[in-house]
């Protein structure tokens, strides 16, 4: 399905529509809280990046842009060499994937009804 980033995932996704650090509209959305959670769980934005199926500098790309986006880092990360790189959420980081979560959890409990008229309008599979 072209234009269809999750679709393995049926239902809604949200999509939260803010601004980047110079006022153009950005959004936060599975993508990006798939990669804090990832990158949560990796302790690396390489590992992480590699989880998802994005490259390297996609996933630094991101991490750039979402520091950029809020008043504080979200991803705190070290450049590699002899001992190694790493990278964590921040306090910040952890909150913003918090809040997120819950706002999924929230909008998929409000679209279950809406969502169940709409899926036995469907026409069959196959």
């Amino acid at each position: 399905m072209p234009g269809i980033r999750h679709p393995d995932r049926l239902g809604l996704h949200l999509r939260v529509v803010l601004r980047d650090g110079s006022g153009r509209p950005a959004a936060f959305g599975p993508g990006k809280a798939d990669l804090l959670a990832a990158i949560a769980e990796t302790g690396s934005i390489a590992a992480a990046g590699r989880r998802l199926g994005m490259s390297y500098k996609r996933a630094w790309s991101l991490v750039e842009a979402l520091n950029a986006m809020f008043r504080g880092t979200l991803v705190d990360a070290a450049k590699g060499g002899a001992h190694g790189g790493g990278a964590v959420l921040t306090p910040l980081g952890t909150r913003i994937l918090d809040a997120y979560r819950a706002l999924e959890v929230a909008s998929a409990r409000a679209g279950q009804a809406p969502l169940a008229v709409i899926r036995r309008a469907l026409r069959p599979e196959g």
